[in-house]
């Protein structure tokens, strides 16, 4: 029976020091046990904007699962992934999603991976004149499928906010998208610090290759066995 470990990525801290926010994910960290045709039923059984399948520890290779579909690349499940590896004794110097080699590093509390703009997915970005109007959207800006809406809060300081909506990956509101990060630095062009959803936070930079850094904070959640239902 495979096991199903469950994180928080991008754990922000509230005005106490408390953790607050983090996007679930779901990792079978021996995924590649997991029939290739069961990987996309399980991760709608699961629910979580994404699931990891890794497929071999040593080399990264690994697979990512919306509910709805496959992705090449995404941020919160390759930062999760690298820090679950690290914690279980595999850490590794990349990841191996099927858009390409995704280097790896940790540094204190914070995970951080590279990737490129162009493996994200093509993300509309509409920026308010505050944060106040990003929290007040009840969902994406209208005729909008995957937009990021974002705002300043202190430019001088690189303080974003920010919120996601993907609904054609059947992710209504994702607390926290590395992807969009990778694009939004991309595009701005300096170092920022991101705060979305109810409180999740992605550090971005961007590099001289034009590739992205991201990072933050992981937190486990649980660990259990996993039954593959009969579908």
């Amino acid at each position: 029976m495979p096991t199903l470990h469950v994180l928080k990525v991008f754990v922000g801290e509230d005005s106490g020091g408390g953790p607050v926010g983090g996007n679930p994910l779901g990792v079978f960290l021996d995924g590649g046990d997991i029939p290739e045709e069961e990987r996309q039923p399980v991760a709608r059984e699961l629910g979580f904007s994404e699931t990891v399948f890794v497929e071999d520890r040593p080399s990264g290779a690994l697979r990512i699962f919306t509910p709805t579909t496959e992705l090449p690349f995404a941020g919160h499940p390759l930062v999760g992934t690298a820090w679950l590896l690290a914690q279980e004794g595999n850490e590794v110097s990349a990841l191996r999603p099927p858009a390409g080699g995704v280097p790896v590093r940790g540094a204190d509390d914070m995970t951080y991976i590279i990737g490129r703009p162009e493996w994200a997915p093509p993300f509309e970005h509409v920026e308010y004149g505050s944060p106040g109007e990003i929290d007040s959207l009840e969902g994406p800006p209208p005729g909008l499928d995957q937009a990021g809406v974002w705002a300043w809060e202190d430019e001088a300081e690189g303080l974003v906010r920010a919120r996601v909506f993907v609904p054609e990956l059947g992710i209504s509101e994702d607390e926290a998208t590395g992807a969009y990060a990778v694009r939004l630095c991309a595009r701005l062009g300096r170092e920022i610090s991101i705060r979305q959803g109810v409180g999740s936070r992605i550090q971005a930079r961007p590099l001289p290759d034009g590739s992205v850094e991201i990072g933050g904070r992981v937190r486990a959640v649980e660990e259990r066995d996993f039954e593959i239902s009969s579908r």
